[in-house]
């Protein structure tokens, strides 16, 4: 039926071990800066009227920031080139890096002429107004 297995503290099943492992790898973050993670935070609202995001962007400057709606998917892109300069005595140290965060998000029934955002203490604030719904009236067929 069923066996007891004893605990060891720190053993993990192979599976754990590499479901882990890979976890770990693509959630980590390799850029100095901390900063060019593979997602960036978004919160997503619907009322009636529209649809609000909030995406945070800490450290993006308004003109790295991106955001374009087309076949139905916001797409929010924000991309930095960041140059750290040191220089001590007879030694130069120099460390440049790039990065680009993305998102996409599904959204229909939008009213693309009247999208609206703004960037301001690194949060983009999205809003997608819906289009208003037309109630087709019932048309009467005439029967020959």
């Amino acid at each position: 039926m069923f066996e007891l297995q004893p605990f060891r503290k720190g053993h993990l099943s192979k599976k754990d071990f590499f479901t882990n492992f890979f976890d770990n790898i693509f959630d980590e973050d390799f850029s100095p800066a901390g900063v060019f993670g593979s997602s960036f935070k978004v919160d997503v609202r619907e009322t009636d009227k529209n649809f609000t995001v909030d995406a945070d962007l800490p450290g993006f400057k308004k003109e790295d920031v991106n955001v374009s709606y087309k076949d139905n998917y916001l797409t929010i892109k924000a991309k930095r080139e960041e140059e750290v300069k040191e220089e001590k005595e007879n030694y130069l140290r120099q460390e440049r890096s790039t990065g680009e965060v993305m998102r996409r998000f599904y959204v229909e029934d939008v009213d693309e002429e009247a999208i609206d955002a703004e960037f301001k203490d690194g949060v983009l604030k999205i809003v997608l107004p819906k289009k208003e719904k037309v109630i087709a009236e019932k048309k009467v067929i005439n029967i020959k």
